[in-house]
């Protein structure tokens, strides 16, 4: 049999599912590190006898089993040849909680903030965090034993592992805790695996010698962030091999063995209370970042609990990210680095009293020129500017980009500052500009060099980089691996950093371990070298791709694709708000996020030997569920575009096989609905008529359950055109261009109306013009031809129009953001397109500009009490104008309104309307939004702006979403 035939056999003994097609394993073959390597295969195990399965097949055929959750590794961990097993999909229950003692028992694939969330009402949390607290999982954390910004209170994961559940590399299940110096004893006389294991422990760390060794090599005990190599130094303090009361616990070995020595099923974490929830952070600026480092060692006097500093590489990539640049509102100059110092305390007289002092010792050291007060949510978009700083450098431009080998040295905190004065000198030697960004408090700096690791020279200079760093960071006693762990690009370094001697000591524990090594090879012991197997052949050339949309802002579609670096925001689940990536969100496959769409494009223009490199079933594949909602544009701190990925893909992939005859229903949507709207009753009777509606959806696709969209007894032009539309020119305040679009045209005229009716009894006179229907429709399916074409038609009618004066105002959000979208990179005339674009407004955004200026105000509407609840397009919320739509239902002085944290409604256009997606259409509803609207009374009005969105919420909830224009019209005195 060939080991295809053996894959297959094992894949239908699973009860989870097993990959091995090129797809999934392009997916699989990179984490968030500068490494790619093609696993053999990748499994989604749903039990224990699934991971036992795995084992033995790894050893009958001599591969490797590589663990993995939301795999947003930087240091390569989740990346090998042999199967990637991801137990983010299975593995992801919370087993119990006993508040009593603090603890809580949970399966590897549990994300840590929704751990958190369930634990909030028990006044308990698991403290240590990352910056992808969002999405990262408890087994990635104990794998690498992470820490983040509260380390310098709470410590580490290593700290809060009681007890693991694993399976050894025999397949037997053994659980690990805390014993005592008998039961340890007991343990040696076993004749089992996990005995076999003790008898090792026990006869490499029992010498004096050997244990004076490893405390005069390992890191300074000091630096709580060490995790070079297996934590043997923890395990000596323990009272089998010191005079000491501490309780041996091998989960002080397994946390930070990342995956090579057991597979971990269940853990047990120790919980600590809340933290005081009266917080202040004083923001100190520095003119220099030696400056700000000198400062560190005097704050910390003062208990902090988040010590965090940014430097101006990473505070400028926040500066073009729409999600980031209303978290910038505390910068105050050009500051070289931001130091965020925290105190907290269970009053606000007691936190004011500690923010006080801190100042105080700020002022006096004469370092910093500025140090703003943030309070309450300022806080919160501190952290999250801070949080987004790894991913946001990935909006370099071009293919020198930050890279992840030196980011996690760890020194202690006295030894800060003239650890990087060495360091920036090493750097300067490299001609390098390194980006500083760290855990200051904590004395771990995640500095990274910016390099282009496409070219031989650079890749010399990744591994010449790494081993000057580490050499110094021995001379400091520090660690290379504070918390993101060894992984393939610091393994190598590891007999330096603690001798070889215990070096070979943690191979024979690995051996004890994991004999056959099927245990996640090639990391922390006989390490794969760390400039080979990256993402990119160094020296290539690099491929020619010619494209329809524009995408020079990014060099190409193939750097827009390159962008993805791995960090997974795109996994993030529903509860923490946003959009982004709602199919992922409805399966929680890999397979539909965000990154895998951009990493698997990236493989296949990379690699693939045909002519048209887009033509390949798998991309087709890969985006099948992508909504095009736009979130990943500003939500992704890459800022991946993946809707203008699909629409490029959609494009030259049919150009190689055709346009189906659905595609071009939906695309030609507004041609059908304007033959359509001759005999609009007929019509009408033809789309609700459960006869003629059977034979329609069974014929083009659609889905049994949807409702058809009816037309409109007259377009909107012809309504237009004998409606008086006269106001007293003494009267009008600004005269507008409305955008009649397709959808309003023919479907929405009652809106186009009341929007029309509402702008002139406000003093605005509205013009129409004869203009050509957005395109939108042609952008979703990919018929880029017909939506250029349409573009510059648009461009051409409106140039000569369009001015801050005379704006253009829409209604319809997918249809009107794509004059300050895709127009951009369509047009031919980029000039005017660019003009336009700048004039060019959602409704309520326009509306929301002249209540600021006093041209609208609340006493032209009615008095009345009313309670909206509202849900946004994601175009919109892409655009980062959601408010507009709140402060325009505000008007009325006594309407109540709330935002739904909603994300993606679900409908996506044509997306619900098609069979084969209306079961994940619906998921997507049933995350928020449709329980949000069926929880509101009967008397709460449901707003949505979007046509789209106004048919999904019927659909989903039986309820009428009225446009907030139709709202606002209504109110009118």
């Amino acid at each position: 049999m060939t080991l295809t035939s053996h894959l297959e056999t094992l894949s239908k003994n699973l009860s989870g599912e097993l990959f091995y097609d090129d797809l999934i394993k392009s997916i699989y073959a990179t984490d968030a590190s500068v490494f790619r390597i093609l696993p053999l295969a990748v499994a989604y195990p749903k039990n224990k006898d699934d991971i036992k399965q795995l084992i033995q097949f790894a050893k009958t055929h001599s591969t490797s089993l590589i663990p993995r959750t939301a795999g947003t590794s930087l240091a390569g961990q989740c990346v090998g040849e042999g199967i990637v097993v991801d137990v983010s999909k299975y593995f992801t229950r919370i087993l119990d909680i006993n508040e009593k003692e603090q603890t809580v028992t949970v399966q590897p694939g549990v994300v840590r903030d929704a751990l958190n969330n369930y634990l909030k009402p028990f006044g308990l949390w698991f403290s240590p965090n990352t910056s992808t607290s969002n999405r990262c999982m408890i087994g990635g954390m104990v794998g690498n034993n992470s820490s983040g910004t509260t380390s310098i209170q709470y410590g580490v994961t290593r700290d809060k592992v009681i007890e693991m559940h694993t399976i050894l590399s025999n397949g037997n299940e053994v659980v690990f805790n805390e014993i005592s110096l008998d039961a340890f004893q007991s343990k040696l006389k076993e004749n089992t695996l996990e005995g076999s294991i003790y008898k090792t422990i026990y006869s490499e760390l029992n010498s004096e010698v050997v244990q004076n060794q490893i405390i005069e090599n390992f890191p300074k005990p000091e630096i709580h962030r060490r995790n070079t190599g297996y934590a043997i130094d923890e395990l000596i303090k323990t009272e089998v091999f010191s005079n000491t009361s501490e309780k041996f616990n091998m989960c002080k070995l397994l946390s930070g063995s990342e995956g090579t020595l057991a597979f971990t099923t269940q853990i047990t974490l120790k919980l600590d209370k809340l933290p005081p929830q009266e917080a202040v952070m004083v923001a100190a600026h520095f003119t220099s970042i030696e400056a700000c480092l000198n400062a560190v060692e005097p704050v910390m006097k003062h208990n902090l609990y988040n010590c965090e500093m940014m430097d101006k590489i990473i505070l400028d990539c926040t500066k073009h990210n729409k999600t980031q640049q209303e978290n910038r509102s505390f910068i105050e100059g050009d500051p070289k680095a931001i130091l965020m110092c925290e105190v907290r305390a269970f009053t606000k007289q007691e936190v004011y009293v500690l923010a006080k002092n801190l100042i105080k010792a700020i002022e006096a050291s004469g370092l910093s020129y500025a140090f703003p007060i943030l309070e309450g949510d300022e806080i919160n978009k501190a952290n999250n500017l801070r949080s987004a700083g790894l991913g946001l450098l990935g909006n370099i431009i071009g293919d020198k980009k930050s890279a992840p080998c030196i980011e996690d040295t760890a020194v202690t905190v006295p030894d800060l500052a003239n650890y990087i004065l060495e360091f920036s000198a090493l750097m300067k030697g490299y001609n390098q500009e390194a980006i500083y960004y760290a855990h200051a408090g904590a004395g771990e700096l995640h500095l990274r060099p910016i390099l282009n690791l496409k070219k031989s020279e650079d890749v010399v200079l990744f591994r010449k980089i790494t081993t000057d760093v580490a050499h110094l960071v021995k001379k400091y006693g520090g660690s290379m691996s504070g918390e993101h762990g060894d992984g393939i690009v610091r393994a190598e370094f590891i007999p330096l950093m603690i001798g070889d001697a215990n070096y070979q000591i943690l191979k024979r524990i690995k051996s004890a371990f994991d004999i056959q090594n099927i245990f996640n090879p090639g990391k922390i012991v006989d390490a794969f070298p760390m400039d080979k197997s990256l993402r990119y052949v160094p020296d290539r050339v690099e491929p020619e791709i010619k494209t329809m949309l524009d995408f020079s802002h990014s060099q190409g579609i193939l750097r827009e694709a390159e962008k993805c670096n791995g960090s997974g925001d795109c996994r993030k689940l529903p509860e923490f708000g946003g959009t982004m990536c709602p199919s992922y969100r409805a399966t929680r496959n890999e397979k539909d996020t965000t990154r895998a769409r951009a990493n698997a494009l990236r493989e296949f223009l990379t690699n693939s030997d045909k002519a048209n490199k887009f033509d390949h079933e798998e991309l087709k594949v890969v985006f099948d569920l992508c909504l095009s909602c736009k979130a990943c544009a500003s939500e992704c701190p890459s800022s991946v575009d993946v809707a203008s990925l699909k629409a490029e893909f959609l494009y030259q992939y049919q150009k190689e096989n055709g346009v189906s005859l659905r595609t071009k229903l939906f695309a030609y949507n507004n041609t059908l609905n304007r033959y359509g709207s001759v005999f609009p009753r007929f019509t009408n009777f033809i789309f609700s008529n459960s006869f003629s509606t059977f034979i329609l959806k069974k014929s083009f696709g659609i889905a049994e359950k949807r409702n058809l969209p009816l037309i409109s007894n007259k377009s909107l032009s012809k309504v237009f055109k004998n409606y008086d539309n006269q106001i007293d020119n003494n009267k009008i305040i600004k005269t507008i261009y409305l955008f009649n679009d397709e959808f309003l045209n023919y479907l929405d005229t009652p809106i186009g109306m009341d929007a029309i009716q509402l702008l002139k009894a406000l003093n605005y006179e509205v013009k129409m013009v004869a203009n050509a229907e957005s395109g939108r429709t042609f952008l979703s399916k990919g018929l880029l031809e017909k939506a250029k074409d349409l573009a510059n038609k648009n461009i051409e009618i409106y140039k000569d129009l369009i001015s801050v004066e005379t704006p253009l105002i829409g209604i319809e959000p997918s249809a009107i953001l794509t004059f300050k979208d895709e127009y951009l990179r369509l047009a031919d005339d980029k000039v005017s397109a660019k003009a336009i674009a700048t004039n060019t407004f959602l409704i309520e955004e326009f509306i929301q500009q002249e209540i600021k200026l006093g041209h609208i105000t609340s006493e032209q509407f009615t008095s009345e009490a009313k309670t909206i609840k509202f849900h946004g397009h994601c175009h919109q919320k892409s655009f980062g104008n959601q408010l507009s739509s709140f402060d325009v239902l505000n008007l009325p002085k006594n309407y109540k309104v709330s935002i739904i944290p909603s994300g993606c409604c679900g409908m996506a256009g044509s997306f619900g309307y098609e069979k084969e997606h209306y079961e994940v259409s619906m998921q997507v509803g049933e995350q928020t939004l449709f329980p949000a609207v069926r929880n509101a009374s009967s008397d709460v009005l449901i707003s949505a702006n979007g046509t789209s969105c106004r048919h999904q919420i019927k659909d989903g909830t039986q309820r009428e979403a009225k446009h907030p224009i139709t709202i606002l019209r209504e109110a009118l005195v």
